[in-house]
């Protein structure tokens, strides 16, 4: 089995290669990984064994078709996590992201069909559905992103959605929720408050805090997503949840009591423009289809996140330095 990981160097694609070569998935180990990545500024090739011998990283964009062309050739499956995917960023330019997200997308697509790669998993998010006030959606509800990220990954499903209906290319669509988890890149808000308090610098919580999130463990992600891989129907959607839903202040309070600060280390600051209050998603589906359910308590793996990125000082503070949100 021959497996081509787009974005395998980022947060939650690498979480994905490390589980695998580590047999962490049935049936699937030994199974050879590509990695492609480009690597930039959230990807990082420390993420990833530096020699596993099922392993080859290429650094490249998913826009270059003579390159596709090559990784692709003798592939089995893909797993697409490359994705522009910092809202903030999508605020203040949105041009990368629909390069990245839409133009990305569709070249992999149009590659795959040519080289004949029998399988592909677009990984997308919750934000596409926009906000909720009520309620949870399921994969049927309405696309009504909000931000410049959501709309380009919203049209990147679609553009998939109709690679399947036009041309039966044998793709499925999943929309998680937030992840958290270890290396995930210090502008989001689980490890940018970690980091910051481990600095003596505060937390900064946007407008009153009230906006509602599900958090769901990188590994119960990469689970589902692998589950969807190997069982999920050709043109389906599957929402990936976790059922840990909070405030954003309410985290906040709980990353500064593991971190030992008291609340008056939590700053806020002027809302986002556009800023979505509410994510909800039903994964009734994905239980019934493919049997999976996550296994990480939000309390356990919080907790285990925050001392990881305590004891990995390392691997964060030069990216804080190089790049990372204040």
């Amino acid at each position: 089995m021959r497996i081509l990981v787009t974005g395998g160097a980022g947060f939650i694609g690498s979480h994905y290669v490390r589980t695998m070569l580590g047999g962490g998935y049935p049936d699937f180990e030994n199974a050879h990984v590509t990695v492609l990545d480009q690597l930039t500024y959230a990807g990082n090739r420390d993420n990833l064994p530096a020699s596993h011998p099922r392993l080859t990283f290429v650094r490249g964009d998913i826009l270059d078709r003579d390159l596709l062309g090559t990784v692709l050739d003798g592939q089995d499956a893909v797993v697409h996590f490359a994705a522009e995917s910092h809202v903030d960023r999508s605020i203040e330019s949105g041009a990368a992201f629909v390069r990245t997200n839409v133009e990305g997308t569709q070249a992999l697509l149009e590659s795959c069909l040519a080289v004949g790669v029998e399988r592909m998993v677009h990984v997308s998010t919750d934000e596409v559905y926009g906000s909720i006030e009520e309620g949870v959606w399921t994969e049927a509800s309405p696309l009504l992103p909000n931000s410049p990220y959501a709309a380009s990954k919203a049209a990147s499903d679609l553009i998939a959605l109709a690679y399947f209906r036009t041309h039966r290319l044998n793709v499925s669509v999943t929309r998680c929720s937030n992840n958290y988890g270890p290396y995930q890149y210090p502008e989001k808000f689980i490890p940018l408050a970690v980091t910051n308090l481990l600095e003596g610098r505060p937390i900064p919580v946007y407008g009153d805090g009230g906006q509602v999130r599900e958090w769901l463990h990188v590994d119960d992600h990469c689970r589902a997503v692998h589950r969807v891989l190997t069982g999920g129907g050709a043109g389906e959607v599957y929402n990936i949840g976790a059922g840990a839903a909070l405030p954003n202040l309410a985290l906040a309070h709980r990353i500064a009591e593991l971190c030992g600060a008291g609340p008056d280390m939590i700053r806020h600051i002027t809302d986002r423009k556009g800023h979505d209050r509410r994510y909800a998603l039903d994964q009734g589906k994905i239980e019934r289809e493919l049997g999976h359910l996550p296994l990480t308590p939000f309390d356990t793996g919080l907790a285990k996140t925050v001392a990881w990125y305590r004891d990995n000082p390392r691997w964060w503070k030069p990216l804080k330095e190089s790049g990372g949100r204040p």
